[in-house]
């Protein structure tokens, strides 16, 4: 059997490894939580609007993050 190493430097994994990769998905998620607690601390529907529009925009930065990574 052969002994193969797996490289963990290749320059794919040192981009995926940014800090500011996570720190973009962090962001997007601590938007999506504050939209999910706007979408029951209220009752009406502007606000009701207002916080479908927040969870998914904390969504789309969320995933954008993610889509960094798989591209790197």
């Amino acid at each position: 059997m052969e002994n193969k190493e797996l490289k963990h430097n290749t320059e794919s994994m040192q981009t995926a490894n940014q800090p500011g990769i996570y720190k973009l998905m962090i962001v997007g998620v601590l938007i999506s939580i504050l939209g999910t607690y706007l979408r029951f601390a209220h009752d009406s529907w502007q606000m009701s609007l207002i916080s479908w529009i927040i969870l998914f925009v904390g969504a789309i930065i969320a995933i954008k993050g993610v889509f960094k990574i798989l591209d790197a």
